[in-house]
C-alpha cells in the first residue's frame, strides 16, 4: 500500500515539475557502413580521394576522430557538429557517399544529462 501511495506521488510531482532543460547538441556521431552487396573494388578505387577528402575534414576541425569498424565494414566519424543537419552536410561531399557505395547513421550526442543532479 504504501509502495502505491509513493508511487502516486513522485508521479504526479513529476507531471507538475518543469521538463528538463535541451539537452545541448556538442558533437555528431555519423557511422559509415558500406552498403550490402558492393565489391570491394568499387570501395578500393574511390579510396585514395575519399581518404584525402577525410584527411581534409579533419584539417578543417569537422571531424574530431575516426576509427575504424571492428568488423571491417566502415569507419565511425566523432564530429565538431552542433546539429545532425550540419552534420550531413559536412559529409555530403565525401566520394563514397557521393557514389552511393555506402550508407550513413547520424546520432546527436550531448553531455550526460545525470551528471545535472551532482
Amino acid at each position: 500500500m504504501l509502495s502505491v501511495v509513493l508511487f502516486l506521488a513522485l508521479s504526479q510531482a513529476a507531471a507538475t515539475a518543469p521538463p528538463p532543460p535541451p539537452r545541448p547538441v556538442t558533437q555528431v556521431l555519423a557511422m559509415l557502413a558500406v552498403k550490402p552487396g558492393i565489391e570491394r573494388a568499387r570501395i578500393m578505387a574511390v579510396m585514395p580521394e575519399e581518404i584525402r577528402a577525410t584527411v581534409q575534414l579533419h584539417l578543417e576541425g569537422k571531424i574530431q576522430q575516426w576509427y575504424g569498424r571492428a568488423d571491417g565494414l566502415g569507419v565511425v566519424f566523432v564530429l565538431n557538429c552542433t546539429s545532425v543537419e550540419e552534420a550531413r552536410a559536412s559529409l555530403a561531399a565525401l566520394p563514397l557517399l557521393r557514389e552511393n557505395l555506402v550508407q550513413m547513421e547520424y546520432v546527436a550526442l550531448s553531455p550526460l544529462f545525470p551528471l545535472r543532479l551532482l
